[in-house]
C-alpha cells in the first residue's frame, strides 16, 4: 500500500487536536462540539463505503452524536437539575455506543472489570451517595458509574487487532478519568483537578477516532 494514503487519515487528527485547544480555552460551545464533530466526520468519511461490512462503527458514530448532545446540556445547565440530568442521560447513551463497539470486537475483561466495579462502588457509597439528595440523580449516577466501568473493561477486551485495542482502550480510559474528575467536582467538592476534565474528554474522542483509523488502515493485526 502506498505510504502517503496511509498517513493522510492519521494527519486528519490534527483537525480535532487544534479545535481542542480552542474548546479547552473557553472559546464557546461551537468549538467544543467541533472537536467531537470533526472526529465524527473523519470516522464517517473513512467508513462511508464500508459501513455495511463494519456495522460496529455505527455505535461509535452514535456515541459521538450523543456526546455532542450531552456536552450541550452540560454547557448550558447552569443550576438546572433537568439539564444536568439530561446531560448525564446523553452521556450514558454515548457510553452504551462505546460499549457496544467494544463488545462487537471482543469480550469484557471480567476480573479487571469486577475489581474496578468494587473500587468505584466504594467510591460511590462513601463519597457520592451522601452528597446526592435526589433519588433520580442517585440512580442515574450509579448507572453511569456502572456502565463507565464496564465500558473500560470491554475496551481492554477487544481482540480483533492489538492496535485498535491499544488506541481504543486509551480513549475510553481518558473518558473514564474525565468522568471521575467530574464526579469529584460535582459531588465531592474537590474542584482542584477540574482543569483536566475537558482535555481528557476531548482527547478520548481523538484516541477513539485513532482506533477507527487503525481499524481501516491496519485491518489484519499489522503493526
Amino acid at each position: 500500500m502506498n505510504k502517503l494514503p496511509v498517513k493522510i487519515p492519521f494527519l486528519l487528527l490534527a483537525i480535532p487536536a487544534i479545535l481542542m485547544y480552542f474548546a479547552c480555552n473557553s472559546y464557546g460551545f461551537v468549538f467544543r462540539a467541533s472537536v467531537t464533530g470533526s472526529c465524527l466526520i473523519i470516522s464517517a468519511v473513512l467508513f462511508y463505503k464500508r459501513l455495511g461490512q463494519n456495522p460496529d462503527v455505527w455505535y461509535v458514530l452514535a456515541a459521538f452524536v450523543f456526546s455532542i448532545i450531552g456536552d450541550w446540556f452540560m454547557s448550558h445547565k447552569g443550576s438546572s437539575f433537568a439539564l444536568f440530568s439530561s446531560g448525564v442521560g446523553a452521556f450514558f447513551l454515548a457510553h452504551v455506543g462505546f460499549l457496544a463497539f467494544a463488545l462487537k470486537n471482543g469480550r469484557i475483561k471480567k476480573v479487571f472489570t469486577a475489581v474496578l466495579l468494587a473500587v468505584y462502588l466504594v467510591f460511590y457509597i462513601f463519597w457520592l451517595y451522601p452528597a446526592i439528595e435526589s433519588t433520580l440523580l442517585m440512580v442515574s449516577v450509579l448507572l453511569y458509574l456502572l456502565i463507565s466501568c464496564i465500558s473500560l473493561g470491554a475496551a481492554l477486551g477487544i481482540n480483533n487487532s492489538p492496535v485498535v485495542r491499544q488506541w481504543y482502550s486509551i480513549g475510553i480510559a481518558l473518558l473514564f478519568f474525565s468522568d471521575t474528575i467530574i464526579a469529584f467536582r460535582e459531588f465531592a467538592a474537590l474542584p482542584q483537578l477540574s482543569f483536566l476534565i475537558l482535555p481528557t474528554y476531548f482527547a478520548s474522542h481523538i484516541f477513539v477516532t485513532l482506533a477507527l483509523i487503525s481499524k481501516t488502515i491496519i485491518p489484519n493485526n499489522e503493526v
